[in-house]
């Protein structure tokens, strides 16, 4: 049986959703800010009542380990930007996608942008899978929209081992 690429396409994303939501209905608020290292990446609250996460551009030596609430501030960065990319949005700054600097928010926020990107998923056709990807290679036509989905796929898949290894260990720690 002959399977389309974007049923494959989103075969895949349902699976990986689904390795990611094992952890996230799991987290509890204290996993969010627990710091497994020394060095670490977080989401701190700002003086105008944001959380903001640490950053630098240029990649540090060594790599601070992030916490689950940085991570997960990290999705949806980059998805908030896939998804602006996909439906023809103006893609917004990093600076412009902040935490929600609660569990339940935060959950909120990743399983609407589930809601969002599988609906982005659902429209593309085979003309619009073979388009070239405006994200994250910045048009570069070797890249497919094809490309990007599975992007997006191997992305998320990352980052839910690494929230899922960072909630494991912390309740292991007790």
């Amino acid at each position: 049986m002959a399977v389309s690429r974007r049923d494959m396409l989103r075969w895949q994303f349902d699976l990986t959703w689904s390795l990611f939501e094992y952890h996230l209905e799991r987290l509890e608020p204290a996993d969010f800010l627990w710091e497994p290292a020394p060095l670490c990446w977080t989401v701190r609250p700002a003086a105008d009542g944001r959380w903001t996460p640490d950053w630098t551009d240029a990649e540090p030596d060594p790599i601070p380990v992030p916490t689950i609430g940085w991570i997960t501030w990290h999705i949806g960065w980059w998805w908030t930007v896939a998804i602006d990319h996909a439906q023809g949005r103006r893609p917004r700054e990093r600076t412009e996608i902040g935490w929600p600097g609660d569990g339940d928010k935060t959950k909120a926020w990743l399983r609407d942008l589930r809601t969002e990107w599988s609906a982005v998923l659902d429209r593309l056709s085979d003309a619009a899978l073979d388009a070239t990807a405006p994200f994250p290679w910045q048009d570069d036509p070797a890249h497919t929209v094809a490309h990007m989905a599975a992007w997006v796929n191997a992305e998320l898949m990352k980052n839910a081992a690494e929230v899922g290894h960072l909630r494991l260990l912390r309740h292991a720690r007790g």
